[in-house]
């Protein structure tokens, strides 16, 4: 790949000085563009095998970061370009994505003096609540309609139906093992009330809305003085229901161990992360929330470990086909994980909704 020929295709301010890798991204290729102009530049490579729809994609980002900087304009906000994401056309096109043979690139400003942080604390998770609980709040009247870009990615009743195909099948004959019927049934029971959300919005009392759907303190870009600049990392950006954006931030930053580690007995929910979390986010987000929102967010915090469980198991029956695996039980530890967190998580709904009548 010849990045500097991919760079140059787009109108940037400046002669390209050098061009290397930028961060630990799993899903795209991202380097940094530094230039002689004002501005240095991100150069990303677009996973197009899990971003099918790259037009899509874009536009959703693109109608996402127009309609935030409006609000930061409408507001009076300084130093915007470092309070949104702003992306490069190309010269030919006018288009903010470049197609080379099979591969779709972009170009965004380089935010300077902007870090990221993996820590995950009370700390941070307040601050990751606020944040995006604003995010959501910023698109909550946005005009344009933007798609999904992964089709039915936090769908729960697709979930629980691919794992009853992957059971019909049994591909890799994993269903003789005892441990394998013990989860089944030890899942079934939950099942329905955990689909509650599609059948919520069928009967229009739950609306979708625009969320990012990859909630992690590392993709919050923050200034020098420790202040929340931006939410970073878009390609995920899509109609969902609120409880992407909750529940998947809980499911990885409140378990006690990493979500494949084979301690099962040392997996907890901790409060104190739901706690902060919570009350970042619905200091932002309660403007636009509906009570059913509000009321079903416990419901989200375990929502989104019985889903991912249901997932990794389903993948083990198949034969580890999707997710992964760097030993042949992996993805048995990690349902084994992932179901212990649930079922910690559904031990403290009381306390969950307790503590959010008490911010209300």
């Amino acid at each position: 790949m010849d990045t500097k020929s991919i760079a140059k295709a787009f109108a940037l301010k400046g002669e390209i000085l050098e061009i290397k890798p930028l961060g630990e991204g799993l899903i795209n290729d991202t380097y940094k563009v530094n230039t002689d102009g004002p501005e240095n530049y991100v150069l990303q490579r677009i996973n197009n095998a899990i971003f099918q729809d790259v037009e899509l994609l874009q536009h959703n980002i693109e109608c996402a970061t127009a309609h935030i900087r409006k609000k930061l304009e409408a507001a009076g906000e300084s130093d915007i370009d470092r309070k949104v994401l702003r992306f490069v056309p190309v010269k030919e096109s006018g288009k903010t994505y470049l197609q080379d043979g099979n591969n779709f690139w972009r170009v965004s400003v380089f935010i300077e003096n902007a870090h990221t942080y993996n820590t995950v604390n009370p700390e941070y998770s307040y601050c990751c609540g606020k944040a995006f609980g604003n995010f959501q709040a910023q698109l909550a009247d946005i005009p344009d309609t933007l798609g999904e870009t992964i089709p039915d990615f936090h769908n729960m009743e697709l979930r629980a139906r691919q794992l009853r195909e992957a059971v019909e099948q049994d591909k890799a004959g994993r269903l003789k093992d005892p441990e394998v019927q013990a989860i089944l049934k030890d899942l079934k029971p939950f099942e329905e009330e955990m689909c509650k959300a599609e059948r919520l919005h069928r009967e229009g009392k739950l609306p979708k809305r625009i969320c990012h759907c990859d909630t992690k303190v590392n993709n919050m870009m923050f200034d020098d003085e420790g202040n929340v600049l931006c939410i970073i990392d878009l390609d995920t950006l899509m109609p969902s229901f609120v409880f992407s954006d909750f529940g998947d931030f809980l499911r990885t930053a409140a378990n006690t161990v990493a979500e494949d580690s084979p301690e099962v007995d040392k997996v907890d929910f901790r409060m104190d992360i739901f706690e902060a979390f919570a009350k970042g986010y619905l200091e932002s987000a309660r403007s636009f929330l509906t009570p059913i929102e509000i009321e079903n967010l416990p419901y989200a915090a375990c929502l989104f470990p019985y889903m991912q469980a249901v997932r990794f198991f389903a993948d083990y029956i198949n034969g580890d086909t999707y997710y992964k695996i760097q030993y042949p039980e992996h993805n048995m530890v990690r349902t084994r994980n992932q179901v212990a967190l649930f079922h910690k998580a559904l031990e403290k709904v009381p306390q969950m909704k307790a503590y959010i009548e008490s911010l209300m």
